[in-house]
C-alpha cells in the first residue's frame, strides 16, 4: 500500500529576497520542497520556487494561507509581526526561529536590553527622546532607530545636537524609538555565524572578517586574519550562548565590533542567513543555507569546517546604468578564473543594490582577494574595457 504521507515536510519561507532564492538549491538537492510568499511577482526567490503566493507578509490571512499544510515557516526578513508569528503557533504552525526568539532582532532596544541581563559585552547605549538628552550620553554617538533599519538605514553618526534633527523626524515619521549608542573605536568588524535546531545542537562557522561600505557588506574573509584563538573563541561562544539563551532556531549572526584595545562587542543581531555567511557557499562543508533547512526541520546538522585554508566572498553591487547584463560579465570572468564561484540573484542593475556575489578560496589570501575583487568590479561594469 502506498504511504500517503507527502515525500518531505514542505517549509514555507517568508520573503522573495536573494536569501530565501539561496534556499532553493539545497532544499532540491535534499528533497525538501519550499512554498514562497513574494512580496510581488517575479522577484528573487519568486523566480527559481514554483509553489508561491504573492501577498503582504503584515496580513494575517496571507501567512495563514501560505503556511497550510506545512510543517514549518522561516524566513528571508524579519520584519514579520511577531503577533502574527504567535498567532501561526497557535494553530500549530512552527515558526522558526519563534517570535520570542525574532523580536531581538525587530528591535533593536529589546535586544540591548536582553543581552545586556545575559552579561553579553554590547557598546554603552541608552533609548533617547531628543537631541538633549544624546548630548547628556555624549557626542559623538551612533543613533539607530529601534525597528526598521538595515544596510545603513536607519543609521546616523552625529557630533552635536543639530545633526539629531534627521534621526529624529524619521523616527517620529516611522513610529519608533531612537537607540543612542558609543561610536566604538573598532579595529575591524567580525561576524560570528551559528545554526541551532529546535532539539539543540547548534553549529559555528570559522569567525569572519566583514568589509562595510556605505553601510552595506563589501567582503568578507574566512576565516578573519590575525584573529587570535582566545578572541575567536570568545566570538563563537557569544554567538552560540546567544541562540542558545534566546531560543534561535536556524541560522543567527553575531555582528561584532573588534576594538583597537582587544575587546568584542556585539554590534547586531540576524536571525536568518546573513551576507556575512555567503562564503559558505564554496567554502564550507556545509552552507549557512542547507543548515538552516536542517535546523528549521530538527534534521542533524551538517559540518560548517572549512573546505580551503581562506574564502574571500565580495557583494556585486549595481554600477553605472550603462553598465548592461550581469550574465555579459560570464565569459571574461569565467575565462579568467575558472575556480571563480558566482551567484547572481536575478535583479536588474540598479546603482549601489547587491545583485550577486562572488566567492574565491584557495591557500593564498591574496591571491583570493584579487580575484575575487577583480571579478565583482567586472560584473558590475567598475573597469572598463579591461581583459586581463
Amino acid at each position: 500500500m502506498a504511504d500517503p504521507r507527502p515525500l518531505a515536510p514542505t517549509v514555507a519561507v517568508i520573503g522573495g529576497g536573494q536569501l530565501a532564492r539561496m534556499m532553493a538549491e539545497p532544499a532540491a538537492a535534499l528533497g525538501i520542497p519550499l512554498r514562497l510568499l513574494a512580496e510581488a511577482p517575479g522577484v528573487s526567490a519568486a523566480q527559481v520556487i514554483p509553489d508561491q503566493l504573492v501577498g503582504d507578509y503584515r496580513d494575517l490571512d496571507t501567512l495563514e494561507q501560505v503556511t497550510a499544510g506545512c510543517s514549518v515557516v522561516t524566513f528571508d526578513h524579519e520584519h514579520v509581526p511577531t503577533a502574527h508569528l504567535h498567532a501561526l503557533e497557535r494553530v500549530g504552525v512552527a515558526c522558526r526561529p519563534g517570535p520570542d526568539a525574532l523580536v531581538h532582532a525587530q528591535d533593536k532596544g529589546v535586544m540591548r536590553t536582553r543581552l545586556e541581563a545575559l552579561g553579553v559585552p554590547c557598546p554603552r547605549n541608552a533609548i533617547v527622546t531628543g537631541a538633549a538628552e544624546v548630548a547628556d550620553f555624549g557626542f559623538p554617538a551612533v543613533l539607530k532607530t529601534t525597528r526598521g533599519g538595515y544596510d545603513g538605514k536607519g543609521v546616523w553618526v552625529v557630533r552635536s545636537e543639530t545633526d539629531c534633527a534627521e534621526a529624529f523626524a524619521a523616527a517620529e515619521a516611522a513610529g519608533v524609538q531612537i537607540l543612542a549608542e558609543e561610536l566604538v573605536d573598532f579595529r575591524r568588524e567580525l561576524s560570528a555565524l551559528v545554526a541551532r535546531s529546535p532539539s539543540g545542537q547548534a553549529a559555528a562557522w570559522p569567525v569572519v572578517a566583514s568589509t562595510q561600505r556605505d553601510g552595506i557588506c563589501h567582503e568578507v574573509i574566512a576565516p578573519a586574519p590575525d584573529l587570535s584563538d582566545e578572541l575567536a573563541t570568545a566570538a563563537q561562544e557569544i554567538a552560540l550562548r546567544v541562540a542558545g539563551e534566546l531560543g534561535v532556531v536556524g541560522v543567527m549572526a553575531v555582528e561584532l565590533f573588534e576594538t583597537n584595545d582587544g575587546r568584542i562587542l556585539v554590534n547586531e543581531l540576524a536571525m536568518r542567513p546573513h551576507n556575512t555567511g555567503h562564503w559558505t557557499q564554496d567554502g564550507a562543508v556545509t552552507s549557512q543555507f542547507e543548515n538552516h533547512l536542517r535546523a528549521v526541520l530538527d534534521l542533524p546538522l551538517g559540518s560548517p569546517a572549512p573546505r580551503a585554508r581562506w574564502t574571500v566572498m565580495v557583494n556585486i553591487l549595481g554600477g553605472p546604468d550603462d553598465a548592461g547584463r550581469l550574465y555579459d560579465g560570464y565569459p571574461h570572468a569565467m575565462a579568467r578564473d575558472p575556480h571563480l564561484r558566482v551567484h547572481l540573484y536575478g535583479k536588474e542593475m540598479r546603482p549601489g543594490r547587491k545583485v550577486g556575489h562572488v566567492n574565491t578560496y584557495g591557500d593564498d589570501l591574496e591571491d583570493c582577494l584579487e580575484r575575487a575583487r577583480h571579478a565583482a568590479a567586472w560584473f558590475a561594469g567598475d573597469l572598463g574595457d579591461e581583459s586581463e
